[in-house]
């Protein structure tokens, strides 16, 4: 009976030493593939850091190519209403009754219109140009509608009249043209006239 009582706590001896030297390697595996997902895991760290150094570098470079191509925009916009002035000025002047046989006055506008061309022609140089819209197809992208007239000659969505001139900076819009579209003349106005 002393052998097998020996033979047991032997064996019991053998099975928590194997238990132990186990646990042991199970612990020094663990200790491993933490040490792996560590690497892995600062490594994609420094990836996504990386990649978001380099965007903000595209996105610095883009700012400021922006910056160079449209600095002049918001004095652009603000120069549009020289332009409009000195025109409704000439208009105004022009269409006065009592103003009209002035020798004067018409020097006065011949130079108002030399300063209008010189101010459309640094527009020009500066990539600053007038919407093209008389008779063409209303782009609300481009067009502000501001009346609709009856017209049956013209397609319905025509622009017949300019009201205010569109300006594009560069490929930007400025300004929309203010503009009286075509609308079909409506019918049912003629027919309670009639009655």
């Amino acid at each position: 009976m002393e052998k097998e009582n020996d033979n047991k706590v032997q064996e019991n001896q053998d099975y928590y030493e194997n238990k132990g030297s186990e646990t042991v390697d199970s612990i020094e595996g663990t200790t491993e593939v933490s040490l792996d997902d560590k690497l892995k895991d600062t490594q994609d760290k420094l990836l996504r850091a990386l990649a978001e150094t380099e965007n903000q570098r595209r996105r610095s470079e883009k700012e400021t190519k922006e910056a160079f191509e449209y600095g002049g925009f918001n004095l652009a916009r603000e120069t549009l209403s020289v332009i409009d002035n000195l025109q409704r000025a000439y208009q105004s002047i022009k269409n006065d009754e009592s103003l009209k046989d002035n020798k004067d006055l018409n020097k006065f506008l011949e130079n108002i219109k030399i300063i209008e061309k010189d101010l459309v022609t640094i527009f020009e140089k500066n990539n600053i140009k007038k919407i093209k819209c008389l008779k063409e197809k209303f782009d609300p992208n481009n067009h502000q509608a501001m009346l609709e007239l009856e017209d049956e000659n013209a397609s319905p969505g025509t622009v017949l009249q300019e009201i205010q001139p569109g300006y594009f900076y560069k490929d930007r819009l400025l300004r929309p043209s203010f503009v009286a579209i075509a609308k079909k003349k409506d019918n049912k106005n003629d027919e309670k006239e009639e009655k």
